[in-house]
């Protein structure tokens, strides 16, 4: 896609999420409501006890229905029917020649927990402390947009090798 149509149907996105629903973007807080949900189910003794877990169930709060989940989840329909609707939806592993198949996944893989890991650190991830923040003029968006970026310049030279 034309990346000017893209990043204005982004800020599209971003502005209606925020008229909507009174909050921007955000991935890693979905991911972490799915978790604590699977936590709950998993071990209710242990999730009410944790000081860390039981915050997400007071009062009979249901983890699973923040809309941060329902985010995530139109997140996963919006690609694959994007996939869909461009005939590129099938499963496929993109790599250099160079690698092998379970290098590539390992590492994506990695750099996923890398990635989650930071963002937990953070208080958001990249659509959530740096998009949004950056749309209400945070300094903490900006900030975060700038490490985000100037890291991957920094680390690109180092795994280059792993894409061309």
């Amino acid at each position: 896609m034309n990346p000017y149509l893209a990043g204005t149907m982004l800020g599209i996105v971003l502005l209606l999420a925020m008229f909507l629903s009174g909050r921007g973007l955000g991935a890693s807080g979905g991911l972490k409501y799915c978790v604590v949900s699977i936590v709950g189910a998993v071990d209710p003794p242990h999730a009410e006890g944790s000081t860390y877990y039981s915050k997400y169930f007071e009062g009979g709060k249901k983890p699973l229905k923040n809309w941060l989940t329902f985010e995530i989840l139109g997140v996963v329909i919006g690609g694959f029917l994007s996939g869909a609707l461009s005939k590129r939806l099938k499963l496929k592993v993109e790599k250099s020649p160079d690698i092998s198949r379970t290098k590539r996944l390992v590492f994506a893989f990695l750099g996923g927990v890398f990635f989650v890991y930071g963002a937990q650190l953070a208080r958001g991830c990249t659509s959530g402390a740096a998009l949004s923040g950056m749309a209400v003029l945070s300094v903490a968006g900006f900030v975060t947009m700038m490490a985000i970026f100037g890291s991957a310049y920094a680390f690109a030279w180092f795994f280059r090798k792993n894409w061309i």
